[in-house]
């Protein structure tokens, strides 16, 4: 695989207009066109679209995704490969993105699974106030776009239609800067940097549920679920050939722009000290100790054959699923592959209590990317964009249900969307003690 140019056109304002167009920093949105671009899905009924700026007094409630609008100009594919049309393979050529904006999907479904690991929940966004501190998507642009779905979809089709959607939308708004002049361009070749380097690769324990469509990460659209490691390429990621459920939007499960930004691939794409050997997708998750056990050893043994010398190893979801994420860092360090394990912590309210679940001795480089269980007070909103006016603070049948507006004390970091930062994309400064 060769390089990809990523290029970059900055967006510093969008407006409804008549027309879909970028000019200058200037992004003008034909909000009726886009909504029926977006019903083309006859899963979709109806879409609408607000635009919600940084340091407004503005809530967005029930957000199932965030996306980076991106066109591919040259190579084979297209971004979202998979979702959006043929498996085609992506990671080269030239790639366009609109930075300083995101496209926010919300969506007012109430899945079956209402508690539980495997819970159907979404997310809401303060663009000012302490949330907004909480996630980097409140210093963003934002297009708001708010689907009606059909009545009596699975989760799995309700999934299908909010993606399709969304990034059918995202593809156009991207599709703007086609004919123009980038403000930026960045090169990503990790197969050109010298074979005397030493090889580092980044392990992502990607978290999912045996037998749960969606699957909470698909490749190419396909879901990965009860497979061992996979490896991709580190240009994949940033062409969308990893995509995230919509339907558990919880802050330690990446959605789609994280996984476009993923800050240690991208780390190490910009790193000139490595040869970045590859990313390597480790299901976690598993239900016993020995097909733990089996996945670590897997993943180390993918790692060896790459001939990794050092490894970045981090981790979707919660739970019980870390187990195999320290065992794999175990596994790597008997092997003489140094690593370094990026995580949340617990904490507790305080952040007294015991931040990992599990430990091994070898984990002897950690880097914490913040509490996940401090308790959250939002204050009032002027503005309240989305799917719900009213909200379900706690995810269970039966929970009472507040106005969506009103101050709200949220029991941790969860739903926020971006609210924990799970693999140290933010500027936070860590001090060891």
């Amino acid at each position: 695989m060769t390089g990809l140019e990523l290029a970059e056109y900055r967006v510093n304002e969008i407006r409804l207009g008549r027309e879909t167009c970028y000019s200058s920093g200037l992004l003008e949105v034909d909000a009726e066109g886009l909504a029926a671009l977006a019903a083309q899905d006859p899963r979709v009924s109806s879409a609408s679209f607000d635009v919600v700026r940084p340091g407004e007094k503005a809530r967005v409630t029930g957000i199932r995704d965030v996306v980076e609008p991106r066109v591919k100009t040259a190579g084979s594919g297209q971004v979202f490969p998979g979702v959006l049309g043929p498996v085609a393979p992506v990671g080269q050529g030239r790639t366009h993105r609109l930075s300083g904006m995101a496209l926010v999907t919300a969506v007012a479904y109430e899945g079956t699974v209402r508690a539980g690991t495997t819970s159907q929940r979404s997310a809401i966004l303060d663009m000012w106030g302490p949330g907004a501190d909480m996630t980097p998507f409140s210093s963003l642009n934002n297009l708001v776009m708010t689907l009606d779905l059909e009545d009596g979809l699975s989760a799995y089709e309700a999934h299908q239609a909010i993606q399709r959607a969304e990034f059918s939308v995202a593809l156009r708004l991207a599709e703007t800067t086609t004919e123009l002049a980038p403000d930026a361009v960045e090169i990503h070749d990790p197969d050109a940097a010298g074979d005397d380097l030493p090889r580092a690769v980044v392990i992502i324990g990607v978290f999912t549920e045996p037998d749960n469509r969606p699957s909470n990460v698909a490749y190419y659209g396909f879901p990965v679920q009860e497979s061992l490691s996979t490896v991709i390429h580190p240009n994949e990621l940033t062409d969308g050939a990893i995509t995230p459920s919509t339907i558990r939007t919880v802050s330690y499960h990446p959605i789609t722009w994280n996984w476009q930004h993923q800050p240690l691939v991208l780390g190490l794409l910009r790193d000139k000290r490595y040869r970045f050997a590859g990313v390597i997708l480790e299901r976690i998750g598993f239900e016993t100790s020995r097909e733990k056990e089996i996945a670590a050893h897997n993943a180390v043994r993918v790692a060896m054959s790459l001939g990794a010398d050092a490894a970045l190893i981090t981790r979707t979801g919660s739970g019980n699923a870390f187990i195999e994420v320290m065992l794999t860092v175990k596994g790597c360090e008997e092997k003489g592959i140094k690593t370094v394990l990026v995580t949340y912590e617990y904490g507790g309210k305080d952040g007294a209590d015991a931040p990992l679940l599990y430990y091994e001795k070898e984990a002897d480089a950690v880097i914490s990317t913040g509490n996940r269980d401090v308790v959250v007070e939002l204050p009032a909103a002027d503005r309240v964009v989305g799917a719900y006016d009213q909200l379900q603070l706690i995810g269970y049948p039966g929970a009472p249900y507040v106005a969506a507006g009103d101050p709200l004390t949220m029991e941790a970091r969860d739903v926020i969307a971006g609210g924990i930062d799970i693999w140290g994309g933010r500027d936070r400064l860590c001090r060891p003690y």
